[in-house]
């Protein structure tokens, strides 16, 4: 089978494998009573199923089998399909950690060392940050910070899109378009293995945000966020990082600028103020927006814009052709969604 036709498989299947799953994890959750409760901090007004990353996990590695079936493997490099095995069975491990966490709670100290020592096995497999280009020195090896550096991008990536998770499709939706951009830049680079994991995760949350938007019929929960952000953060360690481009390290930045700007003044915000950086607050870019004025649903669709425009940026810089006409697009779209925005901040001001 023709490549193309594997990314098309991948995509439809993982997006019908999400869409018929939901359902059934939705009724085993409430039969078990496994809900996310209403609090202060939390914007829904009664319980919802959380376990949706049963369904987001599942879905992306039946279309991934499958694809492998078809032949959308065949061909390419052992030592590529051997390293996107590792981000998969990363990513896999990951979703436990999540999948725990939303079933028993654990703590924040607990969550951050297991995903230090799963992220540290996975570089230990090859996954790694190895190298980055400075301009006008050239090739900069790492050598001994390869460790920390591939670990704190892997974990800070996951907590990042595990942080946005706030409002109903908001994490969904914007990992997505996320994952789009990633493919869309692996498919350009010459990336083909790297790209089939992206476009399968993108089948994924696309059938997941049929249930996700708002409003909200079930969450990704810990367990979904958590193998959603590893995916990425990995694919984009070995399908963008790994080139000598001085661009690549620019590459994965722009596109998760939103959740990871997010995260950090999030963090900056909680230390200067004297609180723990794990402590959960309504600082988040979603709830000011909220705070300011603007309805669930224009906030979800200002950050998808944003996210839009922030990727059409990374396709820019990578040099993909007729991307000025998307980064006007995007760039309109933005304009619009935030004089919309505008609109809805006015009347709280006056």
């Amino acid at each position: 089978m023709l490549l193309s036709q594997c990314y098309l498989s991948a995509f439809a299947i993982a997006v019908l494998a999400v869409i018929w799953s939901v359902p059934v994890v939705k009724a085993i959750a409430f039969r078990y009573k496994q809900f996310d409760l209403p609090t202060a901090r939390k914007v829904h007004q009664y319980p919802i199923v959380r376990l949706g990353g049963i369904s987001i996990c599942g879905g992306t590695l039946v279309a991934l089998v499958i694809a492998y079936g078809l032949g959308g493997f065949d061909g390419l490099p052992a030592v590529m399909v051997s390293r996107i095995g590792w981000v998969m069975l990363g990513s896999f491990c990951f979703f436990l950690i999540g999948l725990a966490d939303d079933l028993i709670t654990l703590s924040p100290v607990t969550r951050l060392v297991m995903q230090a020592t799963i992220a540290g096995l996975i570089w230990a497999a090859g996954v790694r940050i190895e190298f980055f280009t400075v301009p006008g020195v050239g090739l900069v090896q790492l050598g001994w910070l390869s460790l920390p550096l591939t670990t704190v991008w892997l974990t800070g990536v996951v907590n990042a899109i595990n942080w946005i998770d706030g409002l109903d499709g908001l994490a969904s939706g914007v990992c997505c378009i996320a994952a789009a951009v990633v493919f869309t830049v692996c498919l350009f680079t010459g990336q083909p293995a790297a790209a089939m994991v992206m476009v399968a995760l993108a089948g994924s949350l696309l059938g997941f945000l049929y249930y996700n938007f708002n409003p909200a019929q079930i969450f990704m929960g810990d367990g979904g966020s958590y193998f959603i952000g590893f995916t990425i953060a990995g694919v984009s360690v070995v399908g963008l990082v790994k080139s000598a481009a001085i661009t690549a390290i620019a590459l994965p930045l722009l596109i998760l600028a939103v959740p990871i700007l997010d995260m950090s003044a999030v963090i900056l915000a909680r230390l200067c103020s004297g609180s723990s950086p794990f402590k959960a607050d309504r600082r988040h870019l979603h709830h000011r927006l909220l705070q300011l004025g603007l309805s669930h649903r224009l906030t979800v669709l200002f950050i998808y814009a944003l996210t839009l425009w922030a990727g059409s940026l990374a396709i820019a810089v990578a040099g993909i052709p007729n991307s000025l006409m998307l980064i006007a697009s995007a760039t309109g779209l933005l304009g619009c969604t935030s004089w919309r925005a505008w609109l809805s901040i006015k009347p709280a001001r006056s």
